[in-house]
């Protein structure tokens, strides 16, 4: 179905191939699962597909890529639409309409079908992925996840017969990842379709997934089964690295075949108790009283109380559209409010200047780079000094201690994911805020990134700040996290210590919870640890 032919591609101005002499054939009906770290050649990869990648890319392509075929060197890339399906990283940007309802049947349209079969199509897709009450709404109003969902329902109304998908359950929650893979899966199986899905969260595809494409960094792709590969994969899940730490053979990639093996783990564990993850909190740093938010008719957040203690990172989980991000904005003074109070040392955000305001509560968006908008990183760091009117200098040293060496001359455009991230934080930090807001930050990290990640949000905290993540990545929150506060319908449902609050619950419970409950570990390092402490037999 999809033939890649020798192909080398080599980006404008780059000193070395994305790609080099890639050789892929892949069948009708395979699940391929596309991993490596950040910056490694995934997009480009799934990009070259169907012709986007070179002809909106520019660069160099040799080589030849077949769909059904169909050379991308003969057809331009809307020749393709009838047989490749793509969604892309940023859903919003790919949108044309302005409702659900209208953008599951865009495509359709172009491809004019008659309009009975849009108007069945249209229903069983808002059903397959369980949007079905959205179908009326304006798609800017919606949570990153909803637009996500929508995103894919546009793309699988034209029953493509090769689905592209990058980073596809990046903003979803965990519930409505399953939702999501199972309706990939049945198209799989049931129909037939190709699919090419690219995921820094590994840990939710790999076990379904026929082949495993593995990017490491030179060009090069390794081809092999999913257990094969993983033995050495450096973007390695939890349960594989656990796996690997306990010897297992072959590796699980579930959690259901990791259980079966880890009876004599949880005996070894059974004398050892995790350690806190960090130090106990200080005083309350923000106070949020019967907070509202509404948005039109909708309440996203409901008369909520909330305190924020010095020294605590806090986890904000729950489903797409609980209202986790609406109470961030609210929380930091720009968003709108209904009613309700917040202070932050005497002083509400809302109420105050754009400089005082940014001075007690800091907030990094979704997309982090919407914060971005001059030519180079040294205009956007001067900048960021100026604002908050700290020593020149301040915003760049920040940088430096969050992700060294990034060129004062580099545009912000053109920084990966983790570098964007960094330097948004350092931005933000600048004003030097007592509360730090963090808006999914690990959407497009991998682990390696991730775990550098962690150890900032942990530095923020021991420097006395409080720290908010909402988030969706319950194997981040493991490692990061001291508290867990779960909204739905823009309620708190549930608020507690980490280890309390995921471990009780299926949807937010981590891979290592899972596999060694009831014993309260929650991550990889925690059993490293652990066992480095047993006495080695003489």
């Amino acid at each position: 179905m999809i033939r890649f032919d020798e192909v080398t591609f080599t980006y404008p101005g780059a000193g070395r191939p994305a790609l080099r002499d890639v050789g892929l054939h892949i069948a009708e009906g395979e699940l391929c699962l596309v991993t490596g770290r950040t910056g490694v050649g995934k997009s480009t990869l799934l990009g070259a597909v169907n012709g986007l990648v070179p002809r909106f890319t520019g660069g160099r392509l040799h080589g030849r890529v077949s769909v059904a075929g169909q050379s991308t060197e003969n057809f331009p890339p809307q020749e393709f639409a009838h047989l490749v399906g793509v969604v892309g990283q940023d859903p919003l940007a790919g949108f044309v309409t302005d409702t659900v309802e209208e953008e599951l049947a865009y495509g359709m349209e172009q491809l004019r079908l008659r309009p009975e079969v849009m108007r069945k199509r249209v229903e069983e897709t808002l059903d397959l992925l369980g949007i079905a009450e959205l179908r009326r709404r304006a798609l800017r109003t919606l949570s990153g996840g909803q637009q996500q969902r929508v995103a894919i329902g546009s793309v699988l109304t034209t029953h493509p017969r090769v689905l592209v998908l990058d980073e596809p359950t990046s903003a979803l929650d965990p519930t409505a990842a399953e939702d999501v893979l199972a309706a990939i899966i049945r198209l799989v199986h049931d129909l037939g379709t190709t699919v090419l899905v690219a995921e820094h969260r590994v840990e939710r595809v790999v076990q379904y997934a026929d082949r495993l494409l593995h990017l490491d960094g030179d060009g090069g792709v390794r081809d092999g089964h999913p257990a094969d590969l993983m033995a050495d994969s450096d973007v390695a899940p939890p349960v594989v690295r656990l796996g690997r730490l306990a010897g297992w053979r072959p590796l699980p990639l579930s959690v259901r075949d990791a259980r079966r093996r880890a009876g004599e783990l949880r005996a070894r564990l059974a004398a050892h108790t995790p350690a806190p993850a960090g130090a106990v909190p200080g005083a309350v740093r923000l106070t949020a009283r019967r907070v509202t938010v509404a948005h039109g008719p909708t309440i996203a957040v409901r008369e909520l109380d909330l305190d924020l203690r010095r020294g605590e990172v806090t986890a904000l989980m729950g489903r797409n559209g609980s209202g986790k991000s609406s109470l961030l904005w609210a929380l930091q003074g720009s968003g709108p409010r209904r009613s309700g109070t917040v202070d932050v040392a005497g002083t509400d955000p809302g109420t105050a200047s754009a400089r005082t305001a940014r001075s007690l509560v800091g907030l990094v968006p979704q997309t982090a780079s919407d914060l971005l908008y001059l030519e180079t990183v040294a205009a956007e760091c001067a900048q960021s000094d100026r604002e908050s009117t700290a020593p020149p200098g301040t915003c760049r040293a920040l940088l430096d201690s969050l992700a060294p060496g990034i060129p004062g001359t580099r545009h912000p455009r053109d920084l990966s994911e983790g570098q964007k991230l960094a330097l948004v934080l350092a931005v933000q930090l600048a004003a030097a805020p007592g509360v730090v807001l963090l808006d999914e930050p690990t959407r497009g990290l991998d682990y390696h990134a991730k775990r550098r990640f962690t150890d900032v949000v942990r530095e923020l905290a021991a420097q006395g700040r409080s720290v908010v993540v909402a988030t969706h990545d319950v194997e981040f929150v493991a490692g990061a996290a001291d508290r867990v506060v779960v909204l739905a319908e823009g309620e708190i449902v549930a608020d507690g210590p980490t280890a309390e609050v995921v471990v009780s619950s299926p949807a937010f419970a981590p891979q290592v919870a899972k596999v060694l409950a009831p014993q309260p570990w929650l991550t990889v390092e925690q059993i490293v640890r652990a066992l480095a402490t047993e006495e080695v037999p003489t």
